[in-house]
Order: structure tokens, then sequence, then C-alpha cells
């Protein structure tokens, strides 16, 4: 029977592709190339035990992804969370940190264009 293997992408509008890109390489060390995205292998994910790809739909009153207006976020698994809260900091962008979890450690900012983003360093499972 046919079935999803994964999440194959993530694309979405933005007012000024080229910009928010180099925030994203700038800020989160996404590595963008000349064609305007990213390609994210699923070796990184691999290796860190816990690390998955959730698809989950939220209740449309969910409050979740404010302070942004959008109908969706963006969450990135990380290595090191407080390296990337450094790195965010040196750059100028403030990032909310929650409680630890059971599954993890987590932290949300918003982008330039106003999608939330939320940052997950998994736990070992």
């Amino acid at each position: 029977m046919a079935r999803v293997l994964g999440v194959g992408g993530i694309f979405f509008k933005a007012r000024d592709p080229a910009a928010l890109g180099k925030w994203y390489a700038d800020v989160l060390g996404i590595e963008m190339h000349d064609w305007g995205g990213a390609v994210l292998l699923p070796d990184g994910m691999a290796a860190h035990p816990g690390a998955a790809t959730v698809f989950s739909p939220f209740k449309a009153e969910t409050t979740y992804f404010e302070p942004s207006t959008k109908e969706f976020m963006i969450n990135f698994a990380v290595d090191d969370l407080d390296g990337m809260l450094a790195r965010l900091k040196a750059h100028g962008v403030e990032a909310k940190v929650l409680p630890d979890e059971p599954n993890g450690r987590f932290a949300h900012l918003v982008d330039p264009e106003g999608t939330k983003i939320e940052l997950w360093q998994p736990k070992p499972m």
C-alpha cells in the first residue's frame, strides 16, 4: 500500500525571499543554496536519538503559534539549544526559552516576516 515516507520540504511565500533566506542563514545557520533554498538531509536527525519529524494539525483556535498570526509554525531540531540561543543573541534576536519537557528543550522566536519558529533540542529516548 502507498504511504508517506516523510516531509519532503517546507515551501512558503515570503515578501522578500532573498532577505529572509539570508536571515535564516545568518541567524540559524541554515546553509542556503544559490537556488534560494536549503537541503536538510536526514543524517543529522538520525544522529540524535529522540529526534523525529512531527506532523500535527492544531485546533484553529490555538494560541500556541502566537505572537504570529500565520496558520503554521516551523519547528527546527537543534543539537545544542544553548549554543543556538547564543547565536541568536549575537544577531540581536530574542528567544523565549520554555521549561524543559519530557521530550526535550524548546525555545520560541519569530522570523522577520512573522513566522513563529520553535527550536527543539530532542531528549534522547
